[in-house]
């Protein structure tokens, strides 16, 4: 299904983009801030975030703060960032932080659908990938933190990634990584990754 999570805190904006997206097919849920983003569950594969979100409509920090609590709980999220904040600086760190594109306001819908589908491509692919046992990863590292940094967070993109693609089910994400259940449980631990108590008994 072609679900959507749309965060936008301009009421008219917001309106108009999730019925304008219903009528191309997508299944939009709305939500006007970080919290409320984040209660939604569970978590579209794809989100259109406004880097300007209250209480600091101004600044880009929610809407950055958001895109990482996205990509925690579900990696291979396809987060489509459409900001009128400053665009080189803005665009810089949203990719930085994991974002798939970038789109300025005011913006056509056209390209908004077009971005789209190149998630909805993305994902298809990933999905071709899991099936034969491989995943794509995508991290970024400082150069400075060197190999073992950069090797923790591939680690922890993989378990992420694992228990996402089994709903949290902790005996079958432990099965896809080829690891004992105890195994993942120190990894769970490690990475601070929240699962629920009917969850940590599958």
């Amino acid at each position: 299904m072609n679900t959507l999570l749309l965060v936008e805190d301009d009421p008219a904006l917001s309106s108009y983009l999730a019925s304008a997206l219903q009528q191309e097919g997508f299944k939009v849920t709305s939500a006007d801030s970080r919290a409320s983003a984040l209660a939604v569950t569970p978590q579209p594969t794809r989100a259109i975030v406004d880097l300007g979100l209250p209480p600091a409509a101004s600044r880009t920090t929610e809407g950055l703060m958001l895109i990482d609590a996205l990509l925690a709980r579900a990696p291979k999220t396809k987060i489509i960032v459409l900001t009128g904040q400053d665009e080189e600086s803005s665009a810089f760190e949203a990719v930085r932080r994991g974002a798939f594109d970038f789109i300025t306001k005011p913006a056509a819908l056209s390209k908004i659908k077009a971005s789209l589908d190149r998630a909805e491509l993305f994902l298809n692919q990933e999905r071709k990938l899991e099936a034969v046992g491989e995943t794509r990863i995508q991290i970024t590292a400082r150069l400075s933190d060197g190999p073992k940094e950069a090797s923790s967070a591939v680690e922890e993109q993989l378990v992420r990634g694992a228990l996402a693609n089994s709903n949290g089910n902790v005996a079958e994400a432990a099965r896809q990584l080829g690891l004992a259940r105890e195994h993942l449980y120190y990894y769970i631990k490690k990475y601070g990754i929240q699962i629920g108590r009917a969850q940590e008994t599958q």
